[in-house]
Order: C-alpha cells, then sequence, then structure tokens
C-alpha cells in the first residue's frame, strides 16, 4: 500500500492540481492538511470520480484535515482521544481545533496530523503546540499498548525540524519555533515511545537544498520510502509544500510514523 502526506494549503484552490496528482502517482492513500474549508465545502465529488472516498474535518477558513483513501475507509476518528484545544483569550473555553483525523485504510491506521504551528516561543500557541504533541505521544503510545502489532501511520505537517539538516539555515531559526529543544524533544517521544521515523534514511538528498520543517511518522516495522511530486531542486515547490509517499510491503505490517 502506499501513503502519501501533503499540506495543500487549500484543498479548494489547489482540486485540480491535487486530482492530477493522483492519477499520476498511483497513491493508495492521501492524508492531506491545512484544507482551509468547512466540511460542506470540500469537494467530495472531484475524488469520488477517480476511485476515492474521503472522510474531512473543518471548521472555517484555517486548519482543516482529509483522508482519500481508495482501499477503505473504516472507522473515521475525529480528533484524538485527549487532544487538547486552544483559544487566544485565556478566559474562554479552548476549542478543539481540526486538526487531526483518523480511519483505517487498508487495514492501516491512518492518522492525518496539523500540528500547531507554535508561532513564537513566548506565546501561548507555543504552548499549546508542546501539550498537543505530549497528548498525542501518550495516546499514540497507548494504541501501541493495547496492539502491539497494530499497523499505524501518524502522518502530516509537524511543523518540526528534528535535526538541523532539516533547516535550510540553521542560524536563521535560533530562537525560534520548529526548531527548539522542547519540539525536538516532543518529537523523539515519539520514537522513543515504539514509532519509528521511517524517512529520515531517505532525506539526506534534501540536505543542501531549502527544504520545510514538517515531518511524519510510521510504526516501528514497516518499510517505507518517500517520493516527490517533482525534484527537490532550488526551483522546484518548497518541499513543505510538496506531497510525499510512502510505500508498504506485505511484510511490513506494523504502526509508523513517516517523515513528511
Amino acid at each position: 500500500m502506499r501513503i502519501a502526506t501533503w499540506n495543500v494549503n487549500s484543498v479548494r484552490a489547489r482540486t485540480d492540481r491535487i486530482i492530477d496528482w493522483l492519477g499520476r502517482s498511483d497513491v493508495d492513500v492521501l492524508a492531506m492538511q491545512e484544507t482551509k474549508c468547512k466540511d460542506e465545502q470540500f469537494p467530495y465529488e472531484r475524488f469520488k470520480e477517480i476511485g476515492y472516498e474521503v472522510a474531512h474535518v473543518g471548521l472555517s477558513q484555517w486548519n482543516g484535515v482529509a483522508i482519500a483513501s481508495r482501499v477503505g475507509l473504516d472507522d473515521v476518528q475525529i480528533g484524538f482521544e485527549d487532544q487538547p484545544g486552544f483559544d487566544k483569550d485565556p478566559e474562554a473555553d479552548p476549542v478543539r481545533e481540526a486538526r487531526a483525523i483518523g480511519a483505517t485504510c487498508g487495514g492501516v491506521r491512518v492518522w492525518s496530523l496539523y500540528v500547531p504551528n507554535g508561532r513564537e516561543l513566548e506565546d501561548p500557541h507555543y504552548a499549546y503546540k508542546l501539550d498537543w504533541l505530549a497528548k498525542l505521544r501518550d495516546d499514540a503510545e497507548g494504541w501501541l499498548k493495547q496492539d502491539p502489532d497494530a499497523q499505524i501511520a501518524l502522518v502530516g505537517d509537524w511543523n518540526v525540524a528534528p535535526t538541523d539538516d532539516d533547516v535550510w539555515d540553521p542560524a536563521f531559526f535560533e530562537g525560534k519555533t520548529h526548531t527548539s529543544e522542547p519540539e525536538r524533544a516532543a518529537f523523539t517521544a515519539f520514537t522513543e515511545s515504539g514509532f519509528a521515523d521511517v524517512v529520515r534514511p531517505y532525506t539526506p538528498a534534501l540536505a543542501c537544498t531549502r527544504t520545510g520543517t514538517t515531518r511524519s511518522f510510521a510504526s516501528r516495522k514497516s518499510r517505507a520510502c518517500e517520493s516527490t511530486s517533482s525534484s527537490a531542486h532550488r526551483h522546484s515547490q518548497p518541499a513543505s509544500k510538496q506531497p510525499r509517499s510512502i510505500e508498504t510491503s506485505e511484510k511490513a505490517r506494523a504502526p509508523a510514523i513517516t517523515l513528511r
């Protein structure tokens, strides 16, 4: 099965491009982030026309996540169990944003994730980001404890650069989000919980280019590789906005984290 993840940055603005790419890519499951639309605005029919079912959650023109699958779409879950909410007004009730959706596709539990940006190190959104990642890690670790042989893919826009090799200029990111030690520790916590960063072996080729700061994860027993819709050279679309895919074989039957 072939799984891809893509921060589409408005599914309505890029519907033609997404549909065209799916037609060329032979991807079985596509996780999308930043769809930027409400559920009733999502172009479901365009995906249905080419054989994909879609599960989507979107509350406004911000955020929004979806999963498109041609190998089944079962047990759809909007948000993970302990997903925290956020409101910039500390006196207001926090809202659980449209940042996570899960579904079982061809026997693999796929989660499309749009991790909070964090904005700035002193911003309340940064604390929210760390809490969001911690709660996800705790829940994901629980899923593995319940079923050690489960196939789980945590994919999407992580808004974290785990190493200096994942950014175009480490000095530029000093004192900023995405590369801070707490964020990197939060990312590493997933690998310490039994998941595996399956795209890491395939990232050196991007080290000399300007790359994005997003990652994904696949289970510790999964075998996977990443590909892009176009080559990652200087004039191509930034890596953070290119679709990435992972492939799993019949022998790869367990939970996973994949880099985006």
